[in-house]
């Protein structure tokens, strides 16, 4: 009995393990390095916004602004702080039509945006250009101030605060796009099928899967709320529903009124170390109105790629 040799002889296979690491390239690298700058640049402004709340007021008036101060002082924030209560009354309203705003109307933009998506949905045509109006005619400014003030009798309340800003065009067009891609028509079908009706498969099915879209257009309108002062300095005019916004705007202009006015009394000017903080303060201000945005941006800053850049269902 023969046994062919050449049949058990195999040839000698090299086995490669991958390591899952990719070598990174010289363009990687020169990419790397100018989008580290871009970084540099982008971030020093702000740095020099935090230093400059912190550099005595002479110092700044002398050498200007710089990112390495010889003298370091608080009167630039304690001009801020000093409001106190006021500050904190402030805050409150301002985290309040923020957070109400913001809820309110993604539930009214996510709802329209299923309706103009239902391809049943009979006035789903009509509500679409209805949706396009605001973006190409204005009542204006004057004209909104009697509506609000005059027939709604809103003059002095916090859902002018509100309501202005509460339902965008351009949000409702995101939110009804990622709906429209994202989202099988075939799963609000099947709901349809088993008795679901629209409240429902809107709730339970559509609403979860926006997740990502709602977070990134929440977001937008959040940061919209949080830095509108022009409605209040319209509309609003007692102190316990000062925004934030406002009071900041007030706190500047006191400042540039006692630099302006040469009848201020040594007193006050004797209060504020004889040396008035209009620089570290406008300063201290900026950081007073952005902290809490940077604070929250990097917790929402992963939905964006998902919820402004829409895909593609893929079977």
């Amino acid at each position: 009995m023969t046994v062919n040799t050449s049949a058990l002889k195999q040839p000698e296979r090299k086995i490669r393990i991958s390591t899952g690491r990719k070598k990174i390239g010289p363009g990687q690298i020169i990419l790397l390095f100018f989008v580290f700058l871009f970084t540099v640049f982008c971030f020093a402004p702000v740095l020099l916004v935090f230093i400059s709340a912190f550099t005595d007021e002479m110092w700044i008036n002398q050498n200007g602004f710089s990112f390495f101060p010889g003298e370091w002082s608080m009167n630039g924030m304690n001009s801020v702080l000093r409001y106190g209560n006021q500050l904190i009354t402030s805050y409150g309203i301002t985290i309040l039509i923020t957070v109400v705003g913001t809820f309110a109307g993604l539930l009214v933009m996510s709802m329209y945006a299923y309706s103009i998506c239902r391809p049943g949905f009979r006035l789903s045509r009509f509500l679409s250009i209805f949706l396009l109006i605001p973006m190409l005619f204005n009542g204006g400014q004057l004209a909104g101030y009697v509506v609000f003030t005059s027939w709604y009798g809103l003059k002095d309340s916090l859902l002018l605060l509100i309501l202005p800003l509460m339902v965008t065009t351009m949000n409702v067009i995101i939110l009804r796009t990622y709906i429209a891609n994202s989202i099988p028509g075939e799963l609000m079908e099947a709901a349809t099928i088993d008795g679901a009706g629209d409240y429902r498969t809107f709730f339970q099915i559509t609403l979860p899967l926006l997740k990502p879209s709602l977070a990134a257009v929440g977001f937008m309108m959040a940061t919209a709320y949080w830095n509108d002062w022009q409605n209040a300095l319209i509309y609003i005019t007692s102190n316990n529903k000062k925004p934030l916004q406002l009071l900041l705007i007030n706190i500047q202009k006191s400042i540039e009124f006692l630099l302006n006015n040469n009848n201020v009394p040594a007193a006050a000017r004797a209060a504020m170390g004889n040396t008035i903080p209009q620089y570290s303060s406008t300063m201290a201000t900026v950081i007073v109105v952005i902290g809490p945005i940077m604070v929250v941006y990097p917790f929402f800053q992963k939905y964006f790629i998902k919820g402004l850049t829409v895909g593609s269902v893929k079977g």
